[in-house]
């Protein structure tokens, strides 16, 4: 179906301050309004990196931004400071904490490190009353634990994005109440179990992103994803799931408008 007869789209977690959109954002911008996309969240990882994303949401009326610190940075400069965030949080465009939590895939040298700074940014997130946007990967125990024992310390809104983590880690979390979105890994061939767990997540529970410049949905595979993808993806799922891809886009929308309240319609 022709996008422009399909509802609204949303991108709900990019990097739009990456170099790889240095040079024609503008460009990817108006590729992505010509997909139907409505709102897109991109998202702050590193201190650094703060003024070009500010630059970039006080120029664009439809784009937001969250920020929090990737578990793989390096660096004691990388990693946001408390008071950084909660300063931030005073922006309005700011709508969410993270992405933030655990990363074991290439190294477990700083496990206490990633904890200690996922577990911060939790507080934050619930003393904001602000989603947090969590990223998990080779993880799966860890996770779990901590997310059972932070809820028991307080209850806190959350996203697991582009999650492609187990069934295990998937029941924890839906019993918590936190949502799930779904990115092109959903639909590479080899992600059949993936998508069996998304299928069994009601769907009122489910957002879409992209991810990029990253995880490029085919026929782009192996090339520089961005927001316009979306579409791409969300017509694939809806596929898999046998229901109206005009009812997935507006369920995904709806649900990414429940999440993050501080956007605006």
């Amino acid at each position: 179906m022709n996008n422009s007869l399909l509802p609204p789209i949303v991108d709900s977690h990019c990097h739009l301050d990456f170099k790889e959109f240095d040079h024609d954002l503008e460009k990817v911008l108006e590729r992505a309004k010509g997909a139907g996309v409505s709102k897109i969240l991109t998202i702050c990882t590193k201190p650094k990196n703060l003024q070009k994303i500010l630059k970039i949401v006080s120029s664009h009326e439809n784009i937001y931004f969250a920020a929090g610190s990737h578990p793989l940075n390096k660096n004691d400069y990388d990693w946001f400071t408390k008071k950084e965030l909660l300063d931030t949080t005073a922006n309005e465009k700011m709508v969410g904490i993270g992405e933030t939590g655990l990363d074991y895939f290439y190294s477990t040298e700083n496990v206490a490190t990633q904890q200690k700074h996922f577990r911060m940014h939790i507080a934050i997130a619930r003393e904001c009353s602000l989603p947090l946007i969590v990223h998990s990967r080779s993880a799966d125990w860890d996770m779990a634990k901590i997310l059972v024992e932070e809820y028991k310390n307080g209850p806190f809104k959350c996203v697991l994005h582009c999650f492609s983590s187990g069934s295990n880690l998937a029941q924890t979390a839906l019993e918590l109440g936190c949502y799930f979105s779904i990115s092109g890994i959903a639909v590479f061939p080899k992600s059949k179990e993936l998508r069996k767990i998304f299928h069994e997540i009601p769907l009122n529970r489910l957002l879409i992103e992209t991810d990029s410049p990253y995880l490029s949905p085919p026929p782009f595979r192996g090339k520089r994803n961005e927001p316009s993808f979306v579409a791409i993806t969300a017509k694939r799922i809806a596929e898999y799931f046998e229901i109206s891809e005009t009812l997935f886009r507006q369920a995904t929308s709806d649900n990414f408008y429940n999440l993050f309240k501080r956007v605006k319609k």
